[in-house]
């Protein structure tokens, strides 16, 4: 079997991942929310609109103003909506499977043991001293 043929199994793999299936139910759960889609889509808009304000030559201090409260408020619904709020916890879970079988193939391919190596990089205490994560 060929190092190729082996990614298309992890890959197969993960899509079987109770990760990968909470990831993809809660993206469809989120992407079919209508109420929050809105909020989004007007996020959006006022995001836009702060921006054209703020690029102007005679910028209006108030209506920046006006519009980045706004864009907190919206912003603060949205990520406290359930939807938005599974779908981002489903999203970093996803990303640290993904990130540690990253890290375990580049540990591998910089000639460290794949059976015996941390599945995620060792936080740094800005020591290097004490540390061998960094080559």
């Amino acid at each position: 079997m060929t190092v190729i043929e082996k990614a298309r199994e992890l890959g197969k793999l993960l899509q079987e991942s109770e990760e990968y299936k909470t990831y993809i139910e809660a993206k469809r759960v989120n992407d079919t929310d209508t109420a929050l889609q809105n909020m989004i889509g007007e996020f959006n808009i006022l995001r836009m609109k702060l921006n054209q304000e703020m690029s102007k030559q005679d910028k209006n201090a108030d209506e920046m103003k006006r519009l980045d409260g706004e864009i907190k408020e919206l912003y603060g619904k949205i990520m406290s909506n359930r939807s938005m709020a599974e779908y981002t916890a489903a999203s970093e879970k996803m990303e640290k499977l993904v990130n540690s079988v990253n890290y375990i193939i580049s540990q591998a391919a910089n000639g460290e043991d794949p059976m015996t190596c941390p599945e995620t990089a060792p936080s740094c205490s800005g020591s290097c001293s004490t540390c061998g994560g960094c080559h």
